[in-house]
């Protein structure tokens, strides 16, 4: 994937050599700890996978001058343990999406965790189609303005909860960010954060 996206970048790049572009992505790498190389791994395939058109969420026509996608810097300070409370007779209900649609998702448990000094709560949600898995959408301080306003998204697996770890450098946009002609859920008010999650991505316009 990362050969893919060096291709990908000095196509755009016609008037910069391939040697200056790799001594300044060697510069830029060159500090990074483990993880942050880890992460920052992570980051370039997916803003491959988007921008070269392999997933399909980015209309066709905009593909030509589609940029990569923004991210806020590795910070191993937005991966922090949280406690997990399962909560009891969880209610269901219709979660509020981007679109008419109402997909139908359960209250299933909360992650309690301290953020930079600020004890924090998040409910995860269990799809009734796809109950295997937990979705943690979330709204921050910084949507609207450095990331996409409707908030971004983190997803869990069950065995997730028996030792979790919320790492905020994975959160991702909706396609809908993306691609109006996608539905994407809305985060409820109660996973409203008043503060800044400095990780993840950012807005695409």
């Amino acid at each position: 994937m990362k050969n893919i996206y060096i291709i990908f970048l000095l196509a755009s790049l016609a008037c910069t050599s391939t040697s200056k572009w790799e001594n300044q992505t060697a510069q830029e790498t060159s500090n990074l700890t483990a993880y942050q190389k880890l992460v920052k791994n992570h980051q370039d395939s997916m803003s491959v996978m988007f921008t070269s058109g392999a997933n399909g969420v980015i209309p066709k026509n905009e593909l030509l001058n589609a940029h990569a996608l923004s991210y806020f810097p590795p910070n191993e300070n937005y991966r922090v343990k949280a406690v997990f409370n399962r909560v009891t007779n969880g209610k269901t209900f219709k979660m509020a999406t981007t679109t008419d649609r109402l997909p139908e998702y359960k209250s299933f448990g909360t992650f309690s965790f301290v953020l930079n000094g600020d004890s924090l709560q998040l409910m995860v949600y269990q799809s009734l189609d796809m109950p295997e898995y937990l979705f943690l959408p979330f709204k921050d301080q910084t949507c609207g303005t450095e990331s996409y306003g409707a908030g971004r998204y983190l997803d869990f697996e069950m065995k997730d909860t028996l030792n979790p770890i919320i790492d905020f450098n994975y959160c991702y946009n909706p396609l809908c960010a993306y691609n109006k002609e996608y539905s994407c859920p809305i985060p409820p008010a109660e996973n409203h954060l008043n503060v800044r999650i400095e990780a993840g991505v950012k807005k695409w316009h």
